[in-house]
């Protein structure tokens, strides 16, 4: 029977919690932004951080006066999935503390998915870097109705590894991810990369994963689920 009252499983984001590989993205983002004839801002690439592959090509064609069809939007994603692959084969960088995190997870015996809206041919890419043994089960963006911000990603997560959502924590670094493990009712611990987020009911914020500590983890866990003071 699974214990409630305890932390169980761990849920890991992929980009910009584990690999430093949003600025391979950012690469690559404002490459498909100028294609189409508009140099990408700050701005508009602050705000796809985190996104599905749709919502954040949405978001450039809109920028780049394109239209938004399935036809553009297939495009799109072809492309940009090339692209990212040619970036990710000159290798990814980790995130400080990443490595570390996983196998201490792994070492308190703690059940483990990887949960990204990163679609699967990237995501069986960024696992020759990351290691497949860190995780039971991985959930990429197109094996799921909708991706984050949306539950569905994190509840899939959670049901494979036999848990409730409850008994999960999800290690996030974007306010998009955060608000889509939230949303499937886990404990999360944000940890910033490239927008700052603060501290909110539901949410710890830890400033970098290096020196995790199997206490830090159950306590994260516990922490953000503390009803918020009145």
């Amino acid at each position: 029977m699974s214990d409630n009252s305890s932390l169980q499983g761990v849920l890991w984001d992929m980009d910009g919690t584990l690999l430093d590989s949003e600025k391979i993205w950012d690469v690559a983002v404002a490459e498909l932004s100028a294609t189409h004839g508009r140099e990408l801002t700050p701005e508009v690439r602050e705000s796809t951080l985190g996104n599905s592959m749709r919502g954040a090509l949405t978001k450039v064609f809109v920028h780049a006066g394109t239209d938004v069809t399935e036809e553009s939007l297939a495009a799109g994603r072809d492309w940009l999935t090339a692209r990212v692959s040619e970036l990710f084969a000159e290798g990814i960088p980790w995130r400080p503390g990443a490595k570390d995190a996983l196998a201490l997870a792994r070492e308190i015996g703690l059940r483990t998915a990887l949960v990204t809206n990163t679609e699967r041919g990237l995501v069986e890419n960024a696992l020759e870097t990351i290691g497949r043994e860190y995780f039971d089960f991985t959930v990429s963006g197109d094996e799921v109705e909708e991706g984050k911000p949306h539950p569905a990603p994190y509840l899939k997560g959670a049901a494979l590894l036999g848990l409730d959502p409850s008994q999960c924590l999800a290690v996030e670094d974007s306010p998009t991810g955060s608000l889509s493990a939230h949303r499937a009712g886990c404990s999360v611990l944000l940890v910033p990369s490239e927008v700052a987020v603060a501290a909110s009911p539901g949410y710890v914020v830890r400033q970098s994963l290096v020196g995790l500590t199997a206490d830090d983890l159950r306590s994260a866990w516990c922490d953000a689920r503390r009803p918020a003071s009145s």
